[in-house]
C-alpha cells in the first residue's frame, strides 16, 4: 500500500488475533478496538490495520507506504524472546504477531517513523532492544492494582518526567487506565524509562534517537492522552514531509 491520502500520514495500526462473535458469527478474527483508529484520524492520520502478514520481506513491503506505526496491546510476548522460559501465569503465545510486529517495528525505527507502542507494544519495544519482562507483576509488586480480575481498564496515576516524552506533553503526573500482568524488568539498550507508577512500574518509555519512539503501559486510546496521538501523528506527518522532499530531490 503507498501513502496515496493527500498531505495526511499514513499509520499502520497492528491487530489482535482473537476468537470473537458478531451478528451470530463466531470466528477467528484480527480486530483492535476502534479507540484507536478513532484517536489516529481525530489527530489526522489515516489509520490502516495491520494483521501479521508474514516476517521481514512482507513487512517491508507494508512499511513502505507508512508514516507511522502503532503497536497494540494483547498476548503476553514470548518469553524466549527475552531469554526467559514460560512462567506458571503466562498466557497463550502469538508467534505470529511476535514475528509480524518485530519485523514491522525494526523496520519503523531504521527509517526514523513515528512509533507509539500501547501495552504489549511498549513491552515488544524494550524487548526488541535486548531488555526483559517481570513475567507476572503481582508477584514483584504484591498486589493486582494493575490488572482487575474482571476485564475492566483500571485507573492509574503516574508520575513522569516533563523533560521526554509523554510528560512533556502530558505534564508532571497523569491518569492512564491500564490492564495488565506483565511490565518491564531490565531496559534495554537505548530505552529510558520516563514514567512510573506509585508502586514503582515503568509505565511509559522512550527510544533515543529517534524523532518519536514512545511506548505507553496504559492505554491513551481510552484515557484523556489527545496530546499523545496529536504528536505521535504530527511526527508521522514529519516524516511524510521528509520522505516527499527525499523524492523530489532524487527526481
Amino acid at each position: 500500500m503507498t501513502a496515496e491520502a493527500g498531505d495526511k500520514p499514513v499509520v499502520g495500526i497492528t491487530t489482535y488475533q482473537e476468537d470473537a462473535s458478531w451478528r451470530g458469527w463466531h470466528r477467528h478474527a484480527s480486530l483492535v478496538p476502534t479507540d484507536f483508529v478513532a484517536a489516529v484520524t481525530a489527530a489526522g492520520g489515516v489509520p490502516v490495520l495491520l494483521p501479521p502478514s508474514g516476517a521481514e520481506p512482507e513487512a517491508a513491503a507494508v512499511m513502505a507506504g507508512l508514516d507511522g506505526l502503532v503497536l497494540v496491546g494483547g498476548a503476553d510476548i514470548d518469553p524466549a524472546l527475552y531469554r526467559a522460559a514460560p512462567g506458571p501465569h503466562a498466557g497463550k503465545p502469538a508467534p505470529e504477531r511476535d514475528i509480524w510486529e518485530s519485523a514491522l517495528l525494526r523496520l519503523a525505527l531504521a527509517d526514523d517513523r513515528a512509533v507509539l507502542g500501547v501495552c504489549r507494544g511498549m513491552q515488544l519495544m524494550n524487548v526488541l532492544r535486548g531488555g526483559t519482562l517481570l513475567p507476572h507483576l503481582p508477584d514483584a509488586v504484591g498486589n493486582d492494582d494493575h490488572m482487575p480480575a474482571e476485564p475492566v481498564f483500571a485507573p492509574s496515576r503516574i508520575t513522569l518526567r516533563t523533560d521526554a516524552l509523554p510528560g512533556s506533553l502530558l505534564g508532571a503526573e497523569s491518569d492512564l487506565p491500564c490492564f495488565h500482568h506483565q511490565a518491564i524488568d531490565t531496559l534495554g539498550a537505548g530505552v529510558v524509562a520516563t514514567g512510573w507508577s506509585a508502586d514503582a512500574v515503568v509505565e511509559t518509555i522512550s527510544l533515543t534517537g529517534h524523532r518519536f519512539a514512545l511506548g505507553i503501559q496504559g492505554h491513551p486510546e481510552v484515557g484523556p492522552s489527545r496530546p499523545v496521538f496529536e504528536a505521535f501523528v504530527a511526527a508521522a506527518a514529519a516524516h511524510r514531509a521528509t520522505r516527499e522532499q527525499e523524492d523530489v530531490t532524487a527526481a
